[in-house]
Protein backbone atom coordinates (compact mmCIF):
# COMPACT_ATOMS: atom_id res chain seq x y z
CA UNK A 1 0.00 0.00 0.00
CA UNK A 2 1.16 3.51 -0.82
CA UNK A 3 2.42 5.39 2.20
CA UNK A 4 0.50 8.45 3.31
CA UNK A 5 2.31 11.42 4.83
CA UNK A 6 0.54 13.15 7.69
CA UNK A 7 1.68 15.83 10.15
CA UNK A 8 3.38 14.41 13.23
CA UNK A 9 3.18 15.56 16.83
CA UNK A 10 5.68 18.35 17.34
CA UNK A 11 6.21 18.95 13.65
CA UNK A 12 7.54 16.91 10.77
CA UNK A 13 5.59 14.20 8.97
CA UNK A 14 4.74 10.59 9.66
CA UNK A 15 4.46 7.92 6.97
CA UNK A 16 1.59 5.50 7.55
CA UNK A 17 0.37 2.76 5.29
CA UNK A 18 -0.06 -0.53 7.20
CA UNK A 19 -3.70 -1.60 7.26
CA UNK A 20 -5.19 -1.70 10.73
CA UNK A 21 -7.48 -4.59 9.79
CA UNK A 22 -4.47 -6.77 8.85
CA UNK A 23 -2.88 -6.39 12.29
CA UNK A 24 -3.56 -9.41 14.56
CA UNK A 25 -4.85 -7.08 17.30
CA UNK A 26 -7.83 -5.98 15.20
CA UNK A 27 -9.76 -9.29 15.15
CA UNK A 28 -9.07 -9.68 18.86
CA UNK A 29 -10.41 -6.20 19.60
CA UNK A 30 -13.41 -6.79 17.38
CA UNK A 31 -14.20 -10.11 19.07
CA UNK A 32 -14.01 -8.49 22.51
CA UNK A 33 -16.40 -5.72 21.46
CA UNK A 34 -18.82 -8.28 20.02
CA UNK A 35 -18.68 -10.15 23.33
CA UNK A 36 -19.67 -6.99 25.24
CA UNK A 37 -22.45 -5.78 22.91
CA UNK A 38 -25.12 -8.41 23.78
CA UNK A 39 -24.67 -7.71 27.49
CA UNK A 40 -25.58 -4.04 27.12
CA UNK A 41 -29.00 -2.53 27.74
CA UNK A 42 -30.56 0.02 25.39
CA UNK A 43 -28.79 2.90 27.20
CA UNK A 44 -25.42 1.16 27.01
CA UNK A 45 -25.24 0.00 30.63
CA UNK A 46 -24.86 -3.63 31.73
CA UNK A 47 -27.40 -5.03 34.18
CA UNK A 48 -25.61 -7.83 35.99
CA UNK A 49 -28.87 -9.01 37.57
CA UNK A 50 -30.52 -9.58 34.18
CA UNK A 51 -30.95 -13.06 32.75
CA UNK A 52 -27.93 -14.03 30.67
CA UNK A 53 -25.77 -11.22 32.05
CA UNK A 54 -22.10 -12.00 32.67
CA UNK A 55 -20.27 -11.86 35.93
CA UNK A 56 -18.75 -8.44 36.42
CA UNK A 57 -15.28 -9.97 36.29
CA UNK A 58 -16.00 -11.32 32.79
CA UNK A 59 -17.11 -7.88 31.61
CA UNK A 60 -14.02 -6.26 33.10
CA UNK A 61 -11.79 -8.81 31.37
CA UNK A 62 -13.49 -8.14 28.03
CA UNK A 63 -12.98 -4.39 28.43
CA UNK A 64 -9.29 -4.97 29.16
CA UNK A 65 -9.01 -6.95 25.91
CA UNK A 66 -10.56 -4.01 24.07
CA UNK A 67 -8.09 -1.61 25.71
CA UNK A 68 -5.20 -3.91 24.83
CA UNK A 69 -6.36 -3.91 21.21
CA UNK A 70 -6.57 -0.12 21.09
CA UNK A 71 -3.10 0.21 22.60
CA UNK A 72 -1.64 -2.31 20.15
CA UNK A 73 -3.18 -0.61 17.11
CA UNK A 74 -2.65 3.01 18.13
CA UNK A 75 1.00 3.17 16.92
CA UNK A 76 -0.31 2.61 13.38
CA UNK A 77 -2.38 5.79 13.79
CA UNK A 78 -0.09 8.26 15.61
CA UNK A 79 -2.27 11.27 14.72
CA UNK A 80 -5.06 9.72 16.87
CA UNK A 81 -2.83 8.98 19.87
CA UNK A 82 -4.53 11.46 22.22
CA UNK A 83 -7.95 10.09 21.32
CA UNK A 84 -6.84 6.50 21.91
CA UNK A 85 -5.34 7.37 25.30
CA UNK A 86 -8.59 9.06 26.34
CA UNK A 87 -10.55 6.13 24.92
CA UNK A 88 -8.63 3.65 27.08
CA UNK A 89 -9.28 5.84 30.11
CA UNK A 90 -13.03 6.08 29.35
CA UNK A 91 -13.29 2.31 28.89
CA UNK A 92 -11.57 1.64 32.22
CA UNK A 93 -13.65 4.29 33.98
CA UNK A 94 -16.83 2.68 32.64
CA UNK A 95 -15.72 -0.64 34.10
CA UNK A 96 -14.60 0.91 37.40
CA UNK A 97 -17.98 2.65 37.78
CA UNK A 98 -19.81 -0.66 37.50
CA UNK A 99 -20.79 -0.46 33.82
CA UNK A 100 -23.47 2.15 34.40
CA UNK A 101 -24.68 4.32 31.49
CA UNK A 102 -21.41 4.97 29.63
CA UNK A 103 -19.89 8.42 29.37
CA UNK A 104 -17.29 8.82 26.63
CA UNK A 105 -17.30 12.61 26.42
CA UNK A 106 -13.60 12.90 27.24
CA UNK A 107 -12.51 10.63 24.40
CA UNK A 108 -15.08 12.13 22.01
CA UNK A 109 -13.57 15.55 22.59
CA UNK A 110 -10.12 14.20 21.64
CA UNK A 111 -11.26 12.75 18.31
CA UNK A 112 -10.79 15.26 15.46
CA UNK A 113 -10.95 13.47 12.09
CA UNK A 114 -11.73 16.67 10.20
CA UNK A 115 -8.53 18.33 11.44
CA UNK A 116 -6.40 16.37 8.97
CA UNK A 117 -8.44 15.38 5.94
CA UNK A 118 -5.93 13.33 3.95
CA UNK A 119 -7.12 10.98 1.22
CA UNK A 120 -6.76 7.36 2.35
CA UNK A 121 -5.97 8.19 6.00
CA UNK A 122 -7.12 5.46 8.40
CA UNK A 123 -8.90 5.85 11.75
CA UNK A 124 -9.82 3.32 14.41
CA UNK A 125 -13.02 4.59 16.04
CA UNK A 126 -14.65 3.03 19.08
CA UNK A 127 -17.56 4.45 21.09
CA UNK A 128 -20.78 3.37 22.82
CA UNK A 129 -23.28 4.75 20.33
CA UNK A 130 -26.36 4.07 18.25
CA UNK A 131 -25.90 3.81 14.50
CA UNK A 132 -28.40 6.00 12.69
CA UNK A 133 -30.73 3.98 10.42
CA UNK A 134 -29.16 0.91 11.98
CA UNK A 135 -28.99 -0.17 15.62
CA UNK A 136 -31.03 2.18 17.89
CA UNK A 137 -29.24 1.06 21.08
CA UNK A 138 -26.07 2.63 22.47
CA UNK A 139 -23.86 -0.41 22.10
CA UNK A 140 -20.10 -0.41 22.02
CA UNK A 141 -19.11 -0.26 18.34
CA UNK A 142 -15.73 -0.38 16.62
CA UNK A 143 -15.06 0.64 13.04
CA UNK A 144 -11.92 1.04 10.95
CA UNK A 145 -12.34 3.59 8.19
CA UNK A 146 -10.46 5.57 5.58
CA UNK A 147 -10.84 9.20 4.59
CA UNK A 148 -12.08 10.10 1.10
CA UNK A 149 -10.52 13.45 0.29
CA UNK A 150 -9.17 13.64 -3.28
CA UNK A 151 -7.45 16.85 -4.33
CA UNK A 152 -10.34 18.01 -6.52
CA UNK A 153 -12.79 17.70 -3.62
CA UNK A 154 -10.40 19.47 -1.25
CA UNK A 155 -10.10 22.32 -3.76
CA UNK A 156 -13.89 22.68 -4.06
CA UNK A 157 -14.29 22.72 -0.28
CA UNK A 158 -11.53 25.31 0.10
CA UNK A 159 -12.76 27.64 -2.65
CA UNK A 160 -16.51 27.12 -2.96
CA UNK A 161 -18.26 24.79 -0.54
CA UNK A 162 -16.58 25.56 2.78
CA UNK A 163 -17.44 22.80 5.24
CA UNK A 164 -14.57 22.29 7.69
CA UNK A 165 -16.31 19.53 9.66
CA UNK A 166 -17.29 17.28 6.77
CA UNK A 167 -15.57 13.90 6.33
CA UNK A 168 -16.15 11.53 3.45
CA UNK A 169 -15.15 8.04 4.58
CA UNK A 170 -15.15 4.37 3.56
CA UNK A 171 -15.36 1.17 5.57
CA UNK A 172 -12.43 -1.12 6.24
CA UNK A 173 -14.23 -3.25 8.84
CA UNK A 174 -16.88 -2.84 11.55
CA UNK A 175 -18.82 -4.45 14.40
CA UNK A 176 -22.46 -5.53 14.26
CA UNK A 177 -24.02 -2.09 14.69
CA UNK A 178 -22.77 -1.22 11.21
CA UNK A 179 -23.87 -4.52 9.66
CA UNK A 180 -27.02 -2.54 8.93
CA UNK A 181 -28.21 0.19 6.59
CA UNK A 182 -26.38 2.90 8.55
CA UNK A 183 -24.03 5.01 6.43
CA UNK A 184 -23.07 7.77 8.86
CA UNK A 185 -20.72 8.33 11.79
CA UNK A 186 -22.00 11.25 13.86
CA UNK A 187 -20.67 12.45 17.23
CA UNK A 188 -24.26 13.17 18.32
CA UNK A 189 -24.88 9.42 18.60
CA UNK A 190 -22.18 8.81 21.24
CA UNK A 191 -23.13 8.24 24.90
CA UNK A 192 -21.92 11.27 26.88
CA UNK A 193 -22.76 12.92 30.20
CA UNK A 194 -23.64 16.17 28.47
CA UNK A 195 -23.76 17.37 24.89
CA UNK A 196 -20.84 19.60 23.84
CA UNK A 197 -21.66 23.15 22.78
CA UNK A 198 -20.79 22.23 19.21
CA UNK A 199 -19.55 19.31 17.19
CA UNK A 200 -16.58 19.75 14.87
CA UNK A 201 -17.09 16.84 12.49
CA UNK A 202 -19.57 14.53 10.83
CA UNK A 203 -18.77 11.60 8.54
CA UNK A 204 -20.56 9.84 5.68
CA UNK A 205 -19.67 6.36 4.41
CA UNK A 206 -19.78 7.16 0.72
CA UNK A 207 -18.70 3.63 -0.24
CA UNK A 208 -21.88 2.18 1.31
CA UNK A 209 -24.04 4.88 -0.22
CA UNK A 210 -22.47 4.30 -3.63
CA UNK A 211 -22.72 0.51 -3.50
CA UNK A 212 -26.35 0.67 -2.37
CA UNK A 213 -27.15 3.27 -5.02
CA UNK A 214 -25.67 1.09 -7.76
CA UNK A 215 -27.52 -2.05 -6.69
CA UNK A 216 -30.92 -0.44 -6.19
CA UNK A 217 -30.66 1.71 -9.30
CA UNK A 218 -29.65 -1.25 -11.47
CA UNK A 219 -32.67 -3.21 -10.24
CA UNK A 220 -35.02 -0.24 -10.68
CA UNK A 221 -33.84 0.45 -14.22
CA UNK A 222 -34.53 -3.16 -15.11
CA UNK A 223 -37.97 -3.21 -13.49
CA UNK A 224 -39.11 0.07 -15.03
CA UNK A 225 -37.43 -0.33 -18.41
CA UNK A 226 -35.58 2.99 -18.12
CA UNK A 227 -33.36 3.70 -21.11
CA UNK A 228 -30.08 5.05 -19.76
CA UNK A 229 -27.75 7.39 -21.62
CA UNK A 230 -24.27 5.95 -22.04
CA UNK A 231 -22.67 8.17 -19.42
CA UNK A 232 -25.18 7.12 -16.74
CA UNK A 233 -24.68 3.44 -17.56
CA UNK A 234 -20.92 3.93 -17.32
CA UNK A 235 -21.30 5.62 -13.94
CA UNK A 236 -23.31 2.70 -12.55
CA UNK A 237 -20.51 0.36 -13.58
CA UNK A 238 -17.89 2.35 -11.66
CA UNK A 239 -17.90 2.11 -7.84
CA UNK A 240 -15.18 4.72 -7.35
CA UNK A 241 -16.92 7.20 -9.62
CA UNK A 242 -20.14 6.75 -7.63
CA UNK A 243 -18.27 7.14 -4.34
CA UNK A 244 -16.84 10.45 -5.48
CA UNK A 245 -20.29 11.62 -6.59
CA UNK A 246 -21.66 10.87 -3.13
CA UNK A 247 -18.69 12.54 -1.44
CA UNK A 248 -19.46 15.75 -3.33
CA UNK A 249 -23.24 15.45 -2.91
CA UNK A 250 -22.91 14.99 0.86
CA UNK A 251 -20.37 17.81 1.18
CA UNK A 252 -22.84 20.30 -0.35
CA UNK A 253 -25.91 18.80 1.33
CA UNK A 254 -24.35 19.02 4.78
CA UNK A 255 -23.40 22.69 4.49
CA UNK A 256 -26.81 23.57 2.97
CA UNK A 257 -28.42 23.05 6.39
CA UNK A 258 -26.81 26.33 7.49
CA UNK A 259 -27.00 28.31 4.24
CA UNK A 260 -29.88 30.15 2.59
CA UNK A 261 -33.03 31.91 3.82
CA UNK A 262 -33.61 29.58 6.75
CA UNK A 263 -36.02 29.13 9.63
CA UNK A 264 -34.52 29.88 13.04
CA UNK A 265 -33.27 26.32 13.51
CA UNK A 266 -32.77 24.74 10.09
CA UNK A 267 -31.93 21.33 11.53
CA UNK A 268 -35.10 21.41 13.64
CA UNK A 269 -33.55 18.74 15.86
CA UNK A 270 -35.05 20.01 19.11
CA UNK A 271 -38.32 21.22 17.66
CA UNK A 272 -41.48 19.16 17.52
CA UNK A 273 -42.80 19.71 14.02
CA UNK A 274 -44.85 17.80 11.44
CA UNK A 275 -42.61 15.35 9.64
CA UNK A 276 -43.17 17.01 6.26
CA UNK A 277 -41.12 19.94 7.56
CA UNK A 278 -38.16 17.60 8.05
CA UNK A 279 -38.82 16.09 4.63
CA UNK A 280 -38.75 19.48 2.94
CA UNK A 281 -35.52 20.44 4.72
CA UNK A 282 -33.71 17.27 3.65
CA UNK A 283 -35.03 17.60 0.11
CA UNK A 284 -34.02 21.27 0.00
CA UNK A 285 -30.46 20.33 0.90
CA UNK A 286 -30.38 17.59 -1.75
CA UNK A 287 -31.78 19.94 -4.38
CA UNK A 288 -29.22 22.55 -3.37
CA UNK A 289 -26.55 19.95 -4.15
CA UNK A 290 -28.30 19.23 -7.45
CA UNK A 291 -28.41 22.92 -8.36
CA UNK A 292 -24.72 23.35 -7.62
CA UNK A 293 -23.96 20.19 -9.60
CA UNK A 294 -25.69 21.68 -12.65
CA UNK A 295 -23.42 24.71 -12.35
CA UNK A 296 -20.35 22.51 -11.98
CA UNK A 297 -21.26 20.56 -15.09
CA UNK A 298 -21.66 23.78 -17.05
CA UNK A 299 -18.15 24.73 -15.94
CA UNK A 300 -16.73 21.44 -17.22
CA UNK A 301 -16.46 19.58 -13.90
CA UNK A 302 -17.05 15.91 -14.69
CA UNK A 303 -18.40 15.16 -11.22
CA UNK A 304 -21.28 17.63 -11.58
CA UNK A 305 -23.34 15.45 -13.89
CA UNK A 306 -22.72 12.36 -11.75
CA UNK A 307 -24.14 14.13 -8.69
CA UNK A 308 -27.27 14.98 -10.66
CA UNK A 309 -27.82 11.34 -11.56
CA UNK A 310 -27.18 10.21 -8.00
CA UNK A 311 -29.68 12.70 -6.53
CA UNK A 312 -32.40 11.91 -9.07
CA UNK A 313 -32.19 8.13 -8.90
CA UNK A 314 -31.61 7.77 -5.15
CA UNK A 315 -34.26 10.32 -4.27
CA UNK A 316 -36.88 9.13 -6.77
CA UNK A 317 -36.47 5.36 -6.48
CA UNK A 318 -34.79 4.25 -3.24
CA UNK A 319 -35.96 6.85 -0.74
CA UNK A 320 -39.74 6.48 -1.25
CA UNK A 321 -39.70 2.69 -0.76
CA UNK A 322 -37.08 2.41 2.03
CA UNK A 323 -37.98 2.09 5.70
CA UNK A 324 -41.46 1.92 7.19
CA UNK A 325 -44.26 4.43 6.67
CA UNK A 326 -44.10 5.93 10.16
CA UNK A 327 -43.34 9.61 9.55
CA UNK A 328 -40.85 8.69 6.85
CA UNK A 329 -39.66 12.18 5.96
CA UNK A 330 -36.92 11.07 3.56
CA UNK A 331 -39.44 8.88 1.77
CA UNK A 332 -41.81 11.85 1.55
CA UNK A 333 -39.10 14.00 -0.05
CA UNK A 334 -38.49 11.34 -2.68
CA UNK A 335 -42.20 11.02 -3.40
CA UNK A 336 -42.44 14.78 -3.83
CA UNK A 337 -39.54 14.96 -6.27
CA UNK A 338 -40.97 12.16 -8.42
CA UNK A 339 -44.48 13.64 -8.39
CA UNK A 340 -43.18 17.10 -9.29
CA UNK A 341 -41.19 15.78 -12.24
CA UNK A 342 -44.16 13.67 -13.32
CA UNK A 343 -46.56 16.62 -13.15
CA UNK A 344 -44.15 18.63 -15.31
CA UNK A 345 -43.81 15.78 -17.81
CA UNK A 346 -40.14 15.07 -17.11
CA UNK A 347 -40.96 11.49 -16.12
CA UNK A 348 -43.83 9.51 -17.63
CA UNK A 349 -45.03 5.98 -16.93
CA UNK A 350 -46.46 4.73 -20.21
CA UNK A 351 -46.75 1.19 -21.61
CA UNK A 352 -45.13 -0.18 -18.43
CA UNK A 353 -42.00 1.83 -19.17
CA UNK A 354 -40.64 4.87 -17.35
CA UNK A 355 -39.42 7.52 -19.73
CA UNK A 356 -37.21 10.37 -18.51
CA UNK A 357 -36.63 13.62 -20.36
CA UNK A 358 -32.93 13.96 -19.57
CA UNK A 359 -32.70 17.37 -21.25
CA UNK A 360 -35.42 19.00 -19.13
CA UNK A 361 -34.65 17.22 -15.86
CA UNK A 362 -32.09 19.77 -14.59
CA UNK A 363 -34.29 22.79 -15.29
CA UNK A 364 -37.45 21.34 -13.70
CA UNK A 365 -35.62 19.90 -10.69
CA UNK A 366 -34.11 23.33 -10.04
CA UNK A 367 -37.62 24.74 -10.35
CA UNK A 368 -38.77 22.60 -7.42
CA UNK A 369 -35.74 23.78 -5.45
CA UNK A 370 -36.80 27.37 -6.14
CA UNK A 371 -40.33 26.68 -4.86
CA UNK A 372 -39.00 25.28 -1.59
CA UNK A 373 -36.56 28.18 -1.24
CA UNK A 374 -39.46 30.63 -1.71
CA UNK A 375 -41.42 28.79 0.98
CA UNK A 376 -38.48 29.29 3.35
CA UNK A 377 -37.95 32.93 2.42
CA UNK A 378 -41.63 33.79 2.89
CA UNK A 379 -41.77 31.73 6.08
CA UNK A 380 -39.57 34.18 7.95
CA UNK A 381 -42.56 36.59 8.08
CA UNK A 382 -45.12 33.94 9.11
CA UNK A 383 -46.15 32.49 12.47
CA UNK A 384 -45.03 28.89 12.89
CA UNK A 385 -48.46 27.33 12.38
CA UNK A 386 -49.12 29.37 9.23
CA UNK A 387 -45.73 28.28 7.90
CA UNK A 388 -46.60 24.63 8.56
CA UNK A 389 -49.84 25.00 6.63
CA UNK A 390 -48.08 26.68 3.71
CA UNK A 391 -45.59 23.82 3.62
CA UNK A 392 -48.48 21.35 3.71
CA UNK A 393 -50.07 23.22 0.81
CA UNK A 394 -46.87 22.89 -1.23
CA UNK A 395 -46.58 19.16 -0.60
CA UNK A 396 -50.28 18.43 -1.12
CA UNK A 397 -50.21 20.25 -4.46
CA UNK A 398 -48.28 17.26 -5.80
CA UNK A 399 -49.03 14.43 -3.33
CA UNK A 400 -52.49 13.28 -2.28
CA UNK A 401 -52.96 13.40 1.51
CA UNK A 402 -54.50 10.49 3.39
CA UNK A 403 -58.32 10.75 3.13
CA UNK A 404 -58.59 10.62 6.92
CA UNK A 405 -56.23 13.53 7.50
CA UNK A 406 -57.37 16.38 9.74
CA UNK A 407 -54.61 18.59 8.37
CA UNK A 408 -55.88 18.11 4.83
CA UNK A 409 -59.25 19.53 5.91
CA UNK A 410 -57.61 22.80 6.91
CA UNK A 411 -57.36 24.90 10.09
CA UNK A 412 -61.07 24.53 10.91
CA UNK A 413 -60.56 20.81 11.50
CA UNK A 414 -57.95 21.42 14.21
CA UNK A 415 -58.19 22.76 17.74
CA UNK A 416 -56.22 25.97 17.26
CA UNK A 417 -56.44 26.82 20.95
CA UNK A 418 -53.63 24.31 21.46
CA UNK A 419 -49.98 25.27 20.97
CA UNK A 420 -48.53 24.23 17.59
CA UNK A 421 -46.47 21.39 19.06
CA UNK A 422 -49.67 19.73 20.34
CA UNK A 423 -51.23 19.88 16.89
CA UNK A 424 -48.47 17.57 15.67
CA UNK A 425 -50.45 14.81 17.43
CA UNK A 426 -53.09 15.21 14.72
CA UNK A 427 -50.59 14.39 11.97
CA UNK A 428 -51.05 10.84 10.69
CA UNK A 429 -47.99 8.59 10.72
CA UNK A 430 -48.49 8.17 6.96
CA UNK A 431 -49.94 11.57 6.09
CA UNK A 432 -49.03 11.18 2.39
CA UNK A 433 -49.37 7.48 1.47
CA UNK A 434 -47.50 5.91 -1.42
CA UNK A 435 -49.07 6.18 -4.84
CA UNK A 436 -50.15 3.04 -6.68
CA UNK A 437 -46.95 3.33 -8.74
CA UNK A 438 -44.73 3.29 -5.66
CA UNK A 439 -46.77 0.60 -3.92
CA UNK A 440 -46.06 -1.70 -6.87
CA UNK A 441 -42.41 -0.66 -7.07
CA UNK A 442 -41.94 -1.20 -3.32
CA UNK A 443 -43.03 -4.84 -3.64
CA UNK A 444 -40.54 -5.45 -6.44
CA UNK A 445 -37.64 -3.63 -4.72
CA UNK A 446 -38.22 -4.90 -1.18
CA UNK A 447 -35.78 -7.79 -1.49
CA UNK A 448 -33.14 -5.74 -3.27
CA UNK A 449 -33.16 -3.02 -0.63
CA UNK A 450 -33.03 -5.60 2.17
CA UNK A 451 -30.01 -7.20 0.48
CA UNK A 452 -28.04 -3.95 0.80
CA UNK A 453 -27.85 -4.34 4.59
CA UNK A 454 -24.18 -4.09 5.56
CA UNK A 455 -23.10 -3.48 1.95
CA UNK A 456 -19.65 -2.00 1.25
CA UNK A 457 -17.63 -1.28 -1.87
CA UNK A 458 -16.28 -4.85 -2.04
CA UNK A 459 -19.55 -6.61 -1.28
CA UNK A 460 -21.41 -4.28 -3.62
CA UNK A 461 -19.48 -5.15 -6.74
CA UNK A 462 -21.90 -6.59 -9.24
CA UNK A 463 -21.43 -10.06 -10.69
CA UNK A 464 -20.82 -9.89 -14.40
CA UNK A 465 -23.73 -11.14 -16.45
Amino acid sequence: MTEILVPGVGGGVIATGARVVEHPAWPELKAAVEEIRPWQSKDGSIDFDAEGAPARAAAEAAVERVVAGVEALSPLLPYDAAYHRALAADLRKWAADGFQVPDFLDSLMEFHPAAERVDGLQHLVLFPMYTQNGNPNRNLEAVVLRMVWPDWLADLEATRFDNPGYCGITFEDFTAGYDTHSAVLFPETVAVREAPERFTWGAIFCDREAARFRKVTEATVGILGVELPEDIAAMLDDQKRCEQAFALWDLIHDRAHSHGDLPFDPFMIKQRQPFWMYGLEELRCDLTAFKQAVKLEAEGNEHGRDVQYAVLFDRMFRFPVSGDRNRNYDGLGGQLLFAYLHKHDVVRWTDNTLMIDWQRAPEVTNQLCAEIEKLYRDGIDRPKLVHWFKAYELVSTYLAPHPGSKWAKGPDALDLTQPPRKLVDDVLSDEFPLSMFFEALAKKLKGVIASTKGITADSGERVAA
